[in-house]
């Protein structure tokens, strides 16, 4: 591996606390704290993407000293590991500095294209940002982010990436649904790329902080390594930068959207000024149908982060970041349009992804009444997401319409709902006739973006469990499926979730420590 490549230009262009101390405080003034990884003394590599180490320019596992830097067990003298600090709003309150609590940098390497992935383990111990925590992650949760942040790369979701993960050989102390209920779970450390893990976070702890030139030196460092396509020198840089960020930020919740996944814990300390899906925590792709299902209890009752409210609360935040970039660009009027341009682009963009789902060409008059009786209607009949696409796909007019659809249900469906069903699909049909593609061209729109395989909880579930038990038959075959989404390589994991896992915790609903 290229270890010898990793470079740390964080730390050589803005303030850091260089003393390595890991005590939990504020660090006002600093980005980041010099801290040192945990160097595990038993770590055990559970899986390596080779295929991603390569691309990023890091390469194969060659020595005993790679697979130890990737377990967190070994660092090359000259490296500086550090974590970085930030700030943000949790479930809508202002929370004040945050920072890096179970992330901890390698630095950032550049492949042959000349392309920078930045290297950080998560779990690898304790920093000043850790907030009375001890920085460990356990096997659950590493296992959660490993698989699907891979599972939303393959589907074609901006998202960071996983490069390993490996059992710490450590147990550690967790009460999964802060109800007191704490255990030994098996500990465990990944490592995550990303292009930048720079978050709305990052800018709002310098505006808050009234650092007002160093938020300038990150805004311009954000622009010339990560958005080229704006130039550095114009006057409007900074206006520029937040449109970009939030062109960015809508894109991304559209393709939440086409698959039915719901992040679960949208601060704005774990929103990605890149647009990439990031903190992998208790989320849930959609089973049955619902706006208004969150998969975390701690957004309980409020349902704050809903599967429905996503874009609102994507806005949400962009407000804040407006806010914090504000002594930046000096222009009111300038911000609130950006802003409210991005409630007209999402849902532009969201009725054109609806329409390719339901295979139409464009979008035309009357398309957003079908598109919001077909969400009214998976709602009230408990329909899955996923499976209502994938059936639509292959629905004729000439098949019975009850047995190809009744597998999608989550409740025992009557007469009088399979009658509401029968009336979709004839004012469907009615509208597919006035493509003007082929019905070829029609049902590979409908394949290109609707997958047959979506990275359920219950399964999540079942290989976390067999993980512990020290089996990786289902690990293997979710690795291969999750990189074939569109195909169903595996026919047994493309059904609704099981009845036994309904209500189960850790299929259903996660709580923030997931």
């Amino acid at each position: 591996m290229n270890l010898d490549q990793i470079t740390q230009q964080y730390l050589a262009v803005f303030p850091v606390d260089f003393s390595g101390n890991p005590m939990q405080r504020q660090t006002p003034k600093v980005l980041s704290s010099t801290t040192e990884i945990a160097h595990f003394e038993n770590p055990d590599l559970i899986i390596f993407n080779e295929k991603l180490s390569e691309e990023i320019g890091l390469g194969k596992i060659e020595k005993q000293e790679d697979t130890d830097f990737l377990n967190a067990k070994y660092l090359p003298n000259e490296m500086k590991t550090y974590a970085t600090a930030y700030a943000g709003h949790q479930f809508g309150n202002w929370a004040g500095q945050l920072g890096d609590g179970r992330a901890i940098f390698a630095g950032e390497i550049k492949n042959a294209a000349g392309q920078k992935s930045e290297i950080q383990w998560k779990g690898a111990g304790a920093t000043p940002y850790s907030r009375h925590a001890d920085g460990r992650a356990v096997l659950r949760s590493s296992v959660r982010e490993y698989l699907m942040s891979e599972a939303m790369f393959h589907l074609g979701i901006p998202t960071t990436r996983a490069l390993s993960l490996s059992f710490s050989g450590e147990h550690v102390v967790r009460d999964m649904l802060y109800d007191g209920n704490a255990a030994y779970e098996k500990g465990a450390v990944m490592t995550r790329t990303a292009p930048s893990f720079l978050r709305f976070g990052h800018f709002e702890l310098l505006s808050a902080q009234g650092e007002t030139e160093t938020l300038k030196k990150l805004t311009d460092f954000a622009i010339e390594n990560y958005f080229t396509e704006i130039d550095i020198d114009s006057p409007n840089k900074y206006a520029e930068f937040f449109k970009t960020v939030s062109e960015k930020t809508a894109d991304m919740i559209v393709d939440w959207f086409r698959v039915g996944f719901v992040h679960g814990v949208m601060n704005t300390d774990n929103m990605s000024i890149l647009g990439l899906t990031i903190d992998y925590g208790p989320f849930s792709f959609l089973d049955e149908y619902d706006l208004n299902f969150t998969p975390n209890t701690t957004d309980l009752p409020g349902r704050r982060y809903a599967f429905g409210n996503q874009a609102k609360i994507a806005q949400w935040n962009l407000w804040q970041l407006a806010n914090a970039l504000f002594s930046l660009i000096k222009d009111e009027s300038k911000l609130e349009k950006i802003l409210n341009d991005f409630n007209t682009t999402f849902w532009i963009k969201h009725d054109e992804m609806m329409a390719k789902k339901f295979g139409f060409d464009q979008v035309q008059e009357g398309d957003d009444e079908l598109f919001t009786s077909a969400q009214q209607l998976m709602q009230d009949l408990k329909i899955d997401y996923t499976l209502f696409f994938s059936q639509l796909e292959t629905y004729s007019e000439n098949v019975d319409f009850k047995i190809h659809f009744k597998e999608i249900f989550y409740s025992r469906t009557t007469e009088e709902q399979f009658e509401k069903l029968k009336d979709f699909l004839t004012l469907y049909q009615s509208r597919l006739a006035k493509n003007s593609i082929s019905r070829t061209d029609s049902l590979m729109l409908m394949k290109e973006t609707n997958p047959k395989f979506v990275l359920r909880n219950y399964l999540l579930f079942e290989c976390i469990n067999e993980l512990n038990e020290g089996k990786k038959d289902l690990l293997n075959k979710l690795l291969t499926a999750l990189e074939n989404p569109y195909e169903k390589i595996y026919p047994e994991f493309s059904v609704k979730r099981p009845n036994e896992y309904d209500g189960q915790t850790g299929c259903s609903t996660l709580s923030c420590s997931s």
